[in-house]
């Protein structure tokens, strides 16, 4: 099996010729209200790893949600020998400032009081308002969790929500009781390493309970938005009529009508940086449903490539890939490439359905810059560079040893070598001690020139142990020992 590691850690820099600027995506989950609760374990149990991992997660689960009142509230306690309120609902109301507050967390150690902590946590989330829904996360690693069952039911009769995240060597069972259901898409057992598969999965279990009621914007791209809502109606008692149009009218607009058990859609062929206005009307014979809006702005054009990557690392060889496809907005690509710092620029050109190639012929441990370049059918170019480096050639073995008896406690060492570059041989082997005693050996060693595929060896230990090793200019290559009998 090929393994895909590269041994440099690779430098992305984006090199944009034409008016091509890069921008963030915009939050978009502005149609969601809702109070968070981190409950954090923050024990000795966990590890600074996983503690750290822990706040990573949660500050890329909740980066695309609008903070503020009307919108989403973040509060953050630690579980410890005694609970610690880190900052609560009201503090944050921006991302940046979350973003800070999350990276400053410090772990308090000691024991995993988590019924204390849960305690604290009702007292919070009972001053909020009751209309708001109301999330419980609680990162742990589910070590000893205690009795957490009756305080738990005592927050979900209340209307909280509870959903877990476990490493995998959590007490399950007990963590599956305490999770609001469904328990499919409210408790995560996942190992640390991974964590980050999870985020859009709990981030959408989250929006299905602060969006209900509401139209949202749950993905946004250049050219499409995803909406999202909970339904209202089935399949037999009604549909949904959906229009949307851009805020500016520059676009007749657009009317879809979609079955009574939708929940989602996906508005397609949209302009980039763009402010679009969408509704949603619940159309039914047996009850009158208010209409759903919402508004939102496509985010600027991503122009190919606008990711570099890189694979298949060998001795001679590397795998360029780059994304996304844009067939039909991309006329060629264009891959330079070139030893670090001074080596000749080789030049590739390839058609618009391509989006990787394979470099050969590549020397071996050596930094390259490679460059994908794009020209796009509307003129633009743009192009993206990153260093990559080949992996080190293994160094050629030792083809065989031999072992001829000589006298009592010689022998004749013969070898075959394979390779180029070759600098000589390690020959080592154990030796009678000088004194008295016949069971006391020593190892004796020599370095003999690449010409010289042979030598005797004398003054061998009984069952001498021989050994002969390649040496080239880069190092030792494999060797072989035999036993002297």
């Amino acid at each position: 099996m090929r393994v895909f590691f590269l041994r440099c850690v690779f430098l992305f820099a984006a090199l944009q010729r034409g008016r091509l600027t890069a921008a963030l995506p915009a939050t978009v989950l502005s149609g969601c209200q809702g109070d968070i609760l981190l409950l954090l374990d923050s024990s000795g149990s966990v590890t600074k790893f996983e503690f750290s991992r822990f706040l990573r997660f949660a500050a890329h689960l909740l980066r695309p949600f609008s903070l503020g009142p009307g919108h989403v509230r973040v509060a953050l306690l630690q579980v410890g020998t005694s609970p610690r309120l880190e900052f609560s609902l009201d503090v944050h109301g921006e991302q940046e400032s979350l973003q800070e507050a999350l990276r400053g967390v410090g772990q308090l150690q000691g024991d995993t009081n988590t019924e204390a902590a849960i305690q604290v946590a009702r007292r919070l989330l009972a001053k909020t308002e009751q209309s708001v829904p109301k999330v419980l996360l609680w990162l742990t690693d589910g070590v000893q969790p205690g009795a957490v069952e009756k305080p738990m039911l005592e927050l979900k009769a209340r209307g909280v929500s509870v959903l877990v995240v476990s490493t995998i060597h959590g007490n399950h069972q007990v963590l599956k009781r305490v999770v609001t259901p469904p328990v499919e898409s409210h408790l995560y057992a996942v190992d640390i390493d991974s964590i980050e598969i999870i985020t859009e999965d709990l981030r959408e279990a989250i929006i299905r309970i602060f969006c209900a009621g509401q139209l949202s914007v749950v993905r946004l791209t250049s050219r499409s938005a995803e909406l999202q809502w909970r339904p209202v109606l089935t399949a037999d008692s009604g549909y949904y009529e959906l229009r949307y149009q851009s805020v500016g009218k520059t676009q007749p607009e657009t009317r879809e009508r979609l079955s009574g058990d939708s929940s989602r859609v996906e508005l397609s062929d949209l302009q980039p940086e763009t402010t679009y206005t969408a509704s949603l009307h619940p159309e039914s014979n047996h009850k009158l449903f208010r209409p759903l809006s919402v508004n939102f702005t496509t985010l600027p054009d991503v122009l190919s490539p606008a990711v570099v990557s890189l694979s298949d690392s060998g001795p001679h060889q590397i795998r360029v890939s780059w994304r996304p496809l844009q067939p039909a907005r991309v006329q060629a690509y264009t891959l330079e490439y070139g030893a670090i710092p001074s080596g000749a620029v080789h030049t590739v050109t390839l058609d618009s359905q391509r989006s990787s190639v394979l470099l050969t012929d590549l020397e071996p441990d050596t930094q390259y810059l490679v460059t994908v370049s794009a020209l796009h059918v509307d003129g633009k170019e743009r192009a993206m560079s990153v260093r990559a480096c080949t992996q080190k050639a293994a160094l050629p073995s030792l083809a065989d040893l031999q072992l001829r008896p000589q006298e009592e406690d010689e022998v004749h060492a013969e070898w075959r070598s394979q390779g180029e570059g070759l600098k000589g041989y390690w020959v080592s082997w154990e030796t009678k001690s000088s004194r008295s005693s016949l069971s006391e050996r020593s190892v004796s060693s020599n370095f003999l020139p690449p010409t010289a595929p042979s030598t005797r060896l004398t003054r061998l230990a009984p069952h001498s142990r021989v050994c002969v090793s390649p040496v080239y200019g880069s190092g030792r290559g494999d060797g072989i020992c035999c036993t002297a009998r």
